[in-house]
Formats: structure tokens, sequence, C-alpha cells
């Protein structure tokens, strides 16, 4: 069998990949583990799709994901990713439908989850990393007032396996990030915390409107909170060749009036401004939370492009999808995964957004050059 090649993902990682030091390096050298855990995948030495263990194409990263995965409802999209043998999967939040302030069911919403057959043959072949959105937080649209958001945080940390010296286990909110490495180049894969530190949003006042939020002109609300904006600095002016923010809700889309980045009008600046000033090339974002699937680009003045895959639900789906003038290609309805490959051309990297339904069509494709995101 081929060797699976080297992908450093946590401190310390679960599986046999790669082992790390326990703390990170410039990135110059190669780079080094990320702050956070990973959970799932055995199968270091297999060969990629039914065998086990991801992808073997030491040219190609491929990074898989999705959200809003009932723990009532079968899974057979997790069965198509698994196939497909990505490097890592991520899960953008949403992941039980917790909705509680009673621990004792929230732990037994994810014991359920943790017994699907889905979801446990994922985790046993391939890398798993989650951040969370508002219905396994504890609430709907839930921000920094849930009050049980650090008794949720322990079992949500304790289901995806967190390291127990890990940083997320010690500071407030759950954001980390991780670093994969191929021959071609590294990835750095941000995980934010949409829910710990934000603020709550401003509720549409139109009594005939569609909306449940509108955008707030209130420029001290918080929607990732002065700790993560200062960690989320440092992580951006690290080496990678590209980024990948992980954000539960999405951010390049066209206001549709759902809970999203544009209901912080001055929060979404803050990123764009925060990308550009630390010269942060070739960042991407993946989001989940609507109940549908589409790939978003945001035009940025003085700036590149920035692209939003947004891949939902895993199990979930909506009878209506909003307009968004911003989508590049179609919606997608049906239940489904998506994922971004990059291919390691020497000089200038391909990447590619795709979206998978639960027939196993692509549905949603998208390529385009680093060098076309770069300042």
């Amino acid at each position: 069998m081929q060797s699976r090649r080297p992908i450093v993902l946590g401190l310390p990682f679960l599986v046999p990949l790669v082992a790390c030091g326990d703390d990170e390096t410039d990135g110059q050298d190669g780079g080094a583990g990320g702050e956070g855990g990973a959970g799932g995948g055995q199968g270091g030495d297999g060969e990629g799709g039914e065998g086990g263990g991801g992808n073997n194409d030491p040219l190609t990263t491929r990074i898989a994901f999705g959200s809003c995965m009932h723990q009532n409802i079968p899974k057979p999209v997790l069965d198509l990713a698994t196939d497909s043998a990505p490097d890592l999967f991520v899960f953008l939040g949403d992941n039980i439908y917790g909705d509680t302030t009673d621990m004792e069911l929230m732990q037994a919403k994810y014991d359920l989850q943790g017994s699907s057959a889905e979801f446990q043959r994922l985790r046993d072949k391939i890398p798993v990393i989650a951040t969370w959105d508002d219905h396994d937080y504890g609430a709907n649209d839930a921000g920094k007032e849930y009050p049980q958001k650090a008794e949720s945080k322990q079992i949500f940390l304790d289901f995806w396996q967190e390291p127990e010296g890990s940083e997320r286990r010690t500071r407030e909110g759950i954001y980390t990030s991780y670093v994969l490495e191929a021959e071609g180049g590294t990835v750095r894969v941000i995980l934010l915390d949409t829910r710990w530190f934000r603020d709550p949003l401003d509720p549409a006042t139109d009594p005939g409107s569609k909306n449940d939020y509108q955008p707030t002109d209130d420029t001290t609300r918080a929607f990732l909170g002065e700790a993560q904006w200062a960690w989320l600095e440092e992580e951006l002016k690290k080496p990678a060749d590209v980024r990948i923010i992980a954000t539960s809700t999405q951010f390049g889309h066209a206001y549709n009036g759902y809970e999203s980045w544009t209901n912080m009008p001055h929060e979404r600046q803050r990123m764009i401004d925060l990308i550009r000033t630390t010269g942060a090339n070739a960042t991407i974002f993946i989001s989940g939370d609507v109940h549908w699937g589409e790939l978003s680009k945001l035009e940025v003045e003085g700036g590149y492009p920035i692209y939003d895959l947004t891949s939902s639900g895993i199990t979930q789906t909506w009878p209506f999808i909003e307009e968004n003038t911003n989508r590049v290609g179609d919606a997608v309805p049906e239940n489904n995964y998506g994922f971004v490959e990059i291919t390691w051309r020497e000089g200038d990297p391909l990447i590619t957004f795709g979206i998978v339904d639960v027939e196993g069509t692509v549905r949603v494709t998208h390529e385009v050059n680093a060098s076309a995101l770069a300042f």
C-alpha cells in the first residue's frame, strides 16, 4: 500500500499521521501542528475510498465539510464524503440539534449522534475537526447570552476528542487552527467561534418583512470578540499557501435577512480589512447553517474577491432558497457536502470548489488560481 502523505493537524494528534512538538514553529521549515486536537481516522496506510484513510495524491489536498446534521435522521451524505477519501472533514456546526439548557439531554443527543453508523465510519477513516453553530451551542440563533455555554463547551470538546492540554479547554470560546502539509504546499484551516462572544442581532422591524434580522449600525456590536480577533490576526500572519476560514454562518453572500456576517457589516468589513493588512493571500471561506449549498463571490474594493463555499445540510433541507446576487452558479437544495481541493501546481496552486448532492452528483464546481487571490 502507498503511505499516506504527511499531514499535520493537531497537538497531540490522535491518529498515526505525523507527530508534532508542543509548540508551533514559524512555518518556514514546513510548519507544525495546530492548536487544537483532531478526532477520528484510522488507516494511516490506507489507499483511500472504501479501503480507508484518505487522499494519497501528493499533488492535491482535499478538504470536505458539511453542517446541519440532526441526530435522529440517517446520514447517507456522510458515506459519500467518506468514500471520496478527503484528507480532512470539517463539521461546521449544528452537528447536533441540542436546543436545550438541560445538559443531560444535550449529552444524550451527542451520544445518539456518535452511535450513527455513517458518522462512526467517517470518523474511523478520515480525520475530523469541528466548530459549532447555534443548535449544538445550545439555542436557536443564540450568542453570548446563552446561560449554559461553558457546560455546552465541555460536552462539545469531549465529544470531538479534544486533547486535555489543548488551549481550547482553557480559554473562552472554541476557536482554533490546524495545518495540513503536502509535498506542494501548506493549508492553514482556521475554525472560528461565531457564538460565544457574539452580541445580539437587530430584529427586522418591518412587520411585512420575511427577514429575521437587519444590519445594525451599532459599531460596538461584536461578532468574534476582541480576544478572538487578536488571535485571528496572528493566525493570518503565519505562513501558508492557502488559508481556509471556517465560519458557521455565511460570510460572502448578499444580505438575505437570516443570521450571518451581513447583520454586522462593520465586523464583516473588519475581516476584509484584516485579510488585507496581514497580507493573507489565498484566503477563502467555508460556511454552513442555511440548509442549502451555494458558492458566493464577494467583490472587494482594493483587494481580491472573497469566495465563500456554503454546504448545508447533511440531513436538513429548506423549502425555498433565498436570492443571492453574489452566487456563482446554481444553489443546491438537496442534502449535500462541500469540498475544497488544492492542486499543487508549481508557483500557482489551483483551488477547486465543489458541492456534492445526496445522489453523489457534483452540482457546483468552480476553479480559481491562487494567484487571482493575492494583493
